[in-house]
C-alpha cells in the first residue's frame, strides 16, 4: 500500500483511546506497521474492531505495556523493533483527577504529574535512547492541548459540573518544554520530537458547555476526533522531515 507513512512502524502508545484508536486506524490506511500498546490489550482490541480495524491485520501488532512503569517501557525499547516513530496518546491520572482548583491536595496534583508528565518524560527519554542506539530516522508525537498554551477560559464551565484541572495545564504546558530540551538534547535533525495541541474534542459534554465553547471558536465548536488526526500523521511522515520541537495547534481559533 502506497500512502503517506509507506514502510513506516510507529508504536501508538495508548491505541485504546478515543484519540489512539483513531491514530492507529488512519496510520494503517497511509500504509504504516503498528504496534498497538495499552495496558488494557483486550479493551485496546475491542475498540479498534469498534473503528473498523482489522486486528487479524500483519501490519498491526499488540503489546501489553503501561507507560509509567520504567522497566516495562525500557524493556519495550531494548528489543529490536526496526521503529520509525511513535505517538504517545495515553492519558494516566489517579481517581482525584479532574477536581476544582481549592479541591486539590498536594499530593493528589504531584501524584497526577508523576503519572502523566512522569511517564511522558519516560516515553521521550527511552525513544531518544533507542534512536541512540540504531540511529535511523525516529519521529515521536506527544499530545499536548491548547491549555498548555492559553490560560483557561473558565466561563465556558459556567452551569456545568465541569472544570478545566490544574494538573492538566500544568503537565500539558509542561510537555511542550519537554519536546524542546529532549530534541535539542539529542541534536540530530534524524531525530524529531513534536507536539499536537487540540481543542476540545467531543465527548458528549453538556450542551450548555458545548454551546459556550462553540461561541469561542470561528463556528465549528467542539472537534471530532478525526479532526486532530491528519496534523499527527504529518508529523510522522517525512513530509515533516525537518519540523522539530515545534506544537501545532489544531482549535478552530479557540486560542486566538
Amino acid at each position: 500500500m502506497n500512502g503517506l507513512l509507506n514502510k513506516q512502524k510507529i508504536l501508538v502508545a495508548g491505541a485504546g483511546g478515543l484519540l489512539g484508536a483513531k491514530i492507529v486506524k488512519n496510520a494503517l490506511s497511509q500504509g504504516a506497521t503498528i504496534i498497538a500498546a495499552d495496558i488494557d490489550v483486550k479493551m485496546m482490541q475491542k475498540k479498534l474492531v469498534d473503528e473498523g480495524v482489522s486486528i487479524e491485520s500483519k501490519e498491526i501488532s499488540f503489546i501489553k505495556l503501561d507507560v509509567t512503569n520504567e522497566f516495562e517501557v525500557k524493556s519495550f525499547f531494548l528489543q529490536k523493533l526496526d521503529l520509525t516513530g511513535a505517538v504517545n496518546s495515553t492519558y494516566p491520572r489517579n481517581k482525584a483527577y479532574g477536581a476544582h482548583y481549592f479541591d486539590v491536595s498536594l499530593q493528589s496534583f504531584n501524584e497526577n504529574l508523576s503519572l502523566h508528565l512522569g511517564s511522558a518524560f519516560l516515553l521521550t527519554q527511552q525513544c531518544a535512547a533507542y534512536f541512540k542506539s540504531s540511529p535511523k530516522p525516529f519521529s515521536l508525537v506527544n499530545i499536548s492541548s491548547i491549555y498548555g498554551v492559553v490560560a483557561p477560559k473558565f466561563e465556558i464551565y459556567d452551569n456545568t459540573p465541569m472544570t478545566m484541572p490544574v494538573e492538566y495545564a500544568a503537565i500539558k504546558s509542561a510537555i511542550l518544554h519537554l519536546n524542546k530540551y529532549a530534541s535539542a538534547y539529542v541534536n540530530d535533525s534524524r531525530f524529531r520530537v513534536n507536539s499536537v495541541s487540540p481543542g476540545g474534542i467531543f465527548d458528549n459534554q453538556p450542551k450548555e458547555f458545548l454551546d459556550a465553547y462553540k461561541d469561542n471558536t470561528h463556528g465549528e465548536g467542539m472537534l471530532d476526533v478525526q479532526d486532530v488526526v491528519g496534523s499527527i500523521l504529518f508529523l510522522l511522515s517525512e513530509q515533516s522531515k525537518f519540523v522539530t520541537g515545534q506544537n501545532i495547534l489544531v482549535d478552530d481559533g479557540f486560542s486566538l
